[in-house]
């Protein structure tokens, strides 16, 4: 799930009370105002594809309209568990590796 960058950076500072802590709260960065929109964007699509829903373009006016919100909620929440679920079990495995 999508947090905002300074909850990333809380939560990475209180799990990583015995790791590196420098490391895990820089790469909470990695999500920053530049880079949340086109992955909220890409979420969508791959929810919508999973779903099996019509996708609708990256439109402003579309995405800010209130009444549009619960279109867009349903693929980003199924986006989110199925993708979220697939990257903690992949990073669990590297990290074992590593």
């Amino acid at each position: 799930m999508y947090l905002p960058p300074l909850g990333q950076t809380l939560i990475a500072a209180a799990i990583a009370l015995r790791v590196n802590l420098p490391i895990s709260v820089a790469l909470v960065w990695i999500t920053n105002p530049v880079t949340i929109s086109p992955m909220y964007y890409f979420s969508y699509r791959v929810g919508s594809w999973i779903l099996g829903a019509p996708t609708q373009p990256l439109n402003v006016e579309y995405w800010l309209e209130w009444h549009n919100w619960l279109e867009i909620l349903a693929p980003l929440t199924i986006d989110r568990l199925v993708c979220g679920t697939i990257y903690a079990v992949l990073g669990y495995f590297v990290v074992q590796v590593i």
